[in-house]
């Protein structure tokens, strides 16, 4: 077996150390015998939408976020678009969360997004919403927290019918209001979870990487169980900073 994965923007889209959930991913694979294959593409580079099993697409800072959505558009939209529809797995962290909806207010400017999920960010007068967060997941019918860290300016809001990935314990999550963090649509993943999220919620990567895999297997893999002592107490750790307890 072999993980193919497409870093979207490796350059552009990297602040907040979420690069490490790239790190995670290929360990999680190595440390099972995985193959991980890691192919990045940047500004005008075009991908093959059958040629990868995850797709990840990071946050950035907001010029360069504004440059990275009109060439995504452009040069991308329409591969990332067919990968999802042959349930090729993207996890999208922060300004890649937003890119996946209608629109993002940036600097008194709306700009365009990749219209894959059904959501909008806009721009509000009050503060970011920053600190440790922890959320209630429902994955194959059985309850997990996701822990972690959220640092955001824009307030996204979900389309009706749009599914949240997950309901919020403590902190702010999409906008501070509705209670919900994050979007799940099939096989996309878009969340506001810094952190990096995955080495402090390793079940997850867990669950991408056997997502992801099947694609191309035809069924989901049992993978192989690690010692994850570390994992654990990492996330111990974040979900005790979220909740207090």
């Amino acid at each position: 077996m072999e993980l193919r994965v497409l870093a979207l923007y490796p350059e552009q889209m990297n602040i907040y150390a979420d690069r490490g959930n790239i790190l995670f991913l290929r360990r999680r694979c190595e440390w099972r015998g995985i193959g991980f294959a890691l192919t990045p593409a940047g500004p005008g580079e075009r991908f093959d939408p059958g040629g990868h099993d995850l797709i990840y697409i990071g946050g950035g800072q907001d010029r360069d976020q504004r440059i990275v959505a009109e060439d995504m558009r452009r040069t991308k939209r329409e591969a990332i678009a067919t990968a999802v529809s042959e349930r090729t797995v993207c996890l999208a962290v922060c300004g890649g969360y937003q890119l996946l909806g209608h629109g993002y207010e940036l600097a008194g400017e709306r700009i365009r997004g990749l219209d894959l999920v059904d959501l909008e960010t806009v721009r509000d007068p009050g503060p970011r919403l920053i600190g440790n967060i922890a959320i209630e997941v429902d994955v194959g019918g059985r309850r997990r927290v996701i822990a972690g860290f959220e640092n955001h300016g824009g307030r996204t809001m979900l389309g009706a019918g749009t599914t949240a990935l997950g309901r919020v314990i403590s902190g702010h999550g999409n906008n501070g209001r509705d209670g919900l963090e994050g979007v799940r649509e099939g096989t996309i993943f878009g969340t506001y979870i810094h952190g990096p999220i995955l080495p402090k919620n390793a079940w997850l990567a867990d669950h991408l990487i056997a997502l992801a895999l099947a694609r191309r297997q035809g069924s989901v893999p049992e993978l192989t169980e690690l010692d994850d002592a570390f994992e654990a107490a990492a996330h111990e750790s974040a979900r005790r900073a979220a909740t207090g307890g």
